[in-house]
């Protein structure tokens, strides 16, 4: 590398991404929940059950399981994509969503949604609809029915 072409390098302009970059978007991801957000779901949760043989890794701390669920619902990738983006191990992240699920920690966080919504903009409660459809299977046929 001449001289001429070293002075337009990137690293040499401080315009380099790097570590430091790097570090700096993690730190402000927009799929991350808020403290505020947190707060109010970290009440949800259920206490955390110990290993029953006291020996096993530490659990993946809430806020990142949290986090992991939320991305997973919002992308609509698959729980494995989750290795990948280093927010939480897609096995962590689907088992508490599994335990959280069972626990009704979501439909709490959904009617809690809505009691705050309509405490903030209001929810005609008294109309209310339904959209739906049913149809023939495509592939379904009266050779295998009743």
């Amino acid at each position: 590398m001449d001289v001429a072409t070293a002075e337009n390098h990137p690293a040499a302009r401080g315009t380099c991404h790097g570590r430091k970059a790097r570090d700096e978007k993690e730190a402000r991801r927009p799929f991350q929940i808020s403290d505020e957000l947190w707060a109010e779901i970290k009440r949800l949760l259920p206490p955390e059950k110990p290993h029953p043989l006291g020996c096993h890794n530490p659990r993946v701390d809430n806020r990142r399981a949290i986090n992991a669920i939320l991305f997973v619902l919002r992308t609509g990738c698959q729980w494995n994509a989750l290795n990948a983006t280093g927010i939480c191990s897609s096995s962590s992240a689907h088992r508490r969503s599994q335990e959280w699920g069972q626990a009704g920690v979501f439909a709490q966080m959904w009617a809690q949604g809505l009691c705050d919504y309509d405490e903030l903009l209001g929810i005609e409660w008294d109309w209310q609809a339904m959209d739906g459809a049913m149809t023939k299977a495509p592939l379904g046929g009266g050779e295998n029915g009743p």
